[in-house]
């Protein structure tokens, strides 16, 4: 079953963190990203830029609407995801419990509904 982690955390502003503490922190996520390849359970990870570098689309309202930045204004950002194959929730919390960001945010433990793989659609992500 596929499920995606969702980091969230607060955006530090530029100059926030020393170079000392982000070289650190980028050690500790490769180091987690291996583990993840080396278990095979990793299916895609990706870090985002900051929510001022996006673009929110809608229809609901019948007609485009596209603003610059996120949709809803929180005080936590969606920074990241790493999507995993593992059995169950519970080595899904395993995995996100062992995430970096979890020291400094929080990380949302979700199950795929539909997922794409190799042009298809895949039921409840069963691969």
């Amino acid at each position: 079953m596929r499920y995606t982690l969702l980091m969230h955390h607060i955006e530090p502003a530029p100059g926030d963190i020393p170079e000392e503490a982000i070289a650190e922190t980028q050690g500790a996520f490769g180091a987690y990203a291996r583990a993840l390849t080396e278990a095979g359970v990793l299916v895609a990870a990706e870090v985002l830029t900051s929510q001022a570098s996006s673009t929110t689309l809608t229809l609901r309202h019948g007609s485009l609407e596209v603003q610059d930045g996120p949709f809803a204004e929180t005080k936590e950002a969606l920074a990241g995801l790493f999507v995993v194959d593992v059995p169950d929730i519970d080595a899904a919390l395993g995995w996100a419990e062992k995430c970096p960001g979890a020291q400094y945010g929080s990380i949302e433990v979700r199950p795929c509904a539909l997922s794409v793989v190799d042009g298809a659609w895949t039921d409840g992500c069963r691969l």
